[in-house]
């Protein structure tokens, strides 16, 4: 054993989440899926480029009213 291991110590933030898993165990299915909805997402490159190449400079000064 290593004089840094702690095989005996368990902070109160990884008992409470043992505790929430053991209790709920879809509860880390339904956070995939979550995650699945909103970050994990194929990119389009092609698109991509293409929307960039039709990007429009902005003025410097965007309140301006001269044409």
């Amino acid at each position: 054993m290593s004089f840094f291991q702690r095989d005996h110590y368990r902070s109160e933030a990884t008992q409470f989440i043992d505790k929430l898993k053991s209790e709920k165990p879809e509860l880390e299915k339904s956070q995939l899926a979550g995650r699945a909805l909103l970050w994990d997402k194929q990119v389009d490159l092609q698109l991509q480029t293409e929307l960039k190449k039709g990007k429009v400079a902005q003025k410097p000064y965007v309140y301006s009213t001269n044409p």
